[in-house]
């Protein structure tokens, strides 16, 4: 278990790393969009290509942020339910539904979009739009967020059955409050 904790930290910090630095396409995202107004409200002058832009940085950041928002457990799920289990409960059923639904899904669209990224890629297919952008580095965006999250999947299920079987703390848990703040 130790080298697979191992392998889970590693995961950890190339999503980590890579969910933190991709935050910034949202400023560069803004910041086209915003001129890309101005540029067609000022002088009349539009492009497609600014628009596809925009669309590429924002779809870029929500396939690449997602798993580092899983490894943050900032990911969607019931809490009015999960709020009521015990950690050991969440722990089971995150433990669980990672292995039944997560990976399958996350694994088959990694599986799936590979053929369609490499078809693009080789093909130089460009948008129907005019002015249009190509279009395979949006589907390697997808490609590379399905396989991130796929990993993310196998560092949460390592985590969890190690939190299960005592050998961790849960990463997951609130911190103690500070005893120093006590005065």
């Amino acid at each position: 278990m130790t080298v697979l904790l191992a392998v889970s930290r590693l995961i950890d910090a190339i999503n980590g790393v890579i969910g933190r630095s991709v935050s910034w396409l949202l400023l560069a995202a803004v910041l086209i969009s915003a001129g890309n107004a101005v540029i067609r409200k000022a002088f009349d002058i539009s492009s497609n290509a600014w628009l596809e832009l925009q669309w590429y940085l924002f779809g870029t950041v929500f396939m690449l942020a997602a798993a580092y928002a899983l490894q943050r457990n900032e990911h969607i799920r019931i809490d009015i339910l999960s709020s009521n289990w015990s950690a050991r409960t969440r722990s089971w059923i995150d433990l669980i539904l990672h292995i039944i639904f997560l990976v399958p899904f996350s694994g088959l669209m990694a599986y799936l979009a590979w053929p369609w990224f490499w078809r693009s890629f080789f093909s130089g297919e460009i948008s129907s739009s005019a002015g249009g952008l190509i279009i395979w580095p949006a589907k390697a965006a997808i490609l590379l967020g399905f396989l991130l999250l796929t990993a993310q999947a196998f560092s949460e299920i390592i985590k969890r059955a190690a939190v299960l079987m005592g050998l961790i703390d849960d990463p997951l848990a609130a911190p103690a409050p500070s005893e120093s703040a006590e005065v």
